[in-house]
């Protein structure tokens, strides 16, 4: 029984070929190409609208060197609330469940934040690591603590993303499981446990965009403190 909860967290496969690329790739496919018509559909017009609202706050805390990144980060974005948001319907699997892909996209944009400040600014990305007016004694340690802090960076943005998402998959497979046993016996406790279950799909909901704006949001504050 216990296993059986992690199994929806394994790849799949088939004729022993994992399809965790096909899943990575297929909401790529649910986004209309864009054209060059002057009267578009209704889908057009919301996917337009939402591209500038995500790319319009996540360029807000940034300076104009940082607006190069924007279509990096929008796209991430996309691509992350759709996968989050796709995961949660039924025989669905999730990518972003999996720390070692999270980590493959934490780390390398992460690394290109902090070489792009030591590039460009040097003595000011350095200067993080000391805050202005650290007693004498206390350098040493203090260095030693924001580079720590640093370099866990992303580990703490694939950590994040890959704890809620499976705690929440967790919690639905769990509560559905329970609310499925207890109708030939407790057919009252079962339609609780499943408005309990709705109530918990609909959070899920919300963790699965916050959890990708998160994410994007993040790097970009980190991008911010390079440029």
């Amino acid at each position: 029984m216990n296993l059986s909860f992690f199994d929806q967290f394994s790849s799949p496969h088939m004729l022993g070929i994992p399809l965790i690329m096909l899943s990575l790739l297929f909401p790529a496919l649910l986004f209309p190409s864009p054209n060059n018509r002057w009267i578009n559909n209704r889908l057009s017009t919301l996917q337009t609208w939402l591209l500038h609202l995500i790319t319009k706050q996540l360029m807000v805390p940034l300076n104009k060197n940082g607006h190069k990144w924007a279509m990096m980060l929008t796209s991430l974005m996309i691509m992350l609330l759709t996968i989050n948001l796709l995961g949660l319907l039924p025989y669905t699997f999730t990518p972003t469940t999996q720390l070692s892909m999270n980590m493959a996209l934490a780390f390398p944009l992460w690394l290109a934040t902090l070489l792009t400040g030591l590039r460009n600014q040097p003595s000011a990305s350095l200067a993080h690591l000391l805050p202005e007016g650290t007693p004498t004694p206390l350098i040493p340690a203090l260095i030693l603590i924001e580079t720590t802090s640093l370099l866990i960076r992303p580990l703490a943005l694939g950590v994040r993303l890959t704890a809620n998402l499976t705690a929440g998959h967790l919690l639905i497979q769990l509560i559905s499981t329970a609310s499925i046993a207890l109708v030939p016996t407790l057919p009252v406790v079962s339609a609780l446990t499943m408005i309990v279950l709705l109530l918990l799909t609909i959070l899920e909901v919300a963790v699965a965009m916050i959890q990708a704006y998160v994410f994007v949001l993040l790097l970009s504050l980190y991008l911010q403190e390079n440029i």
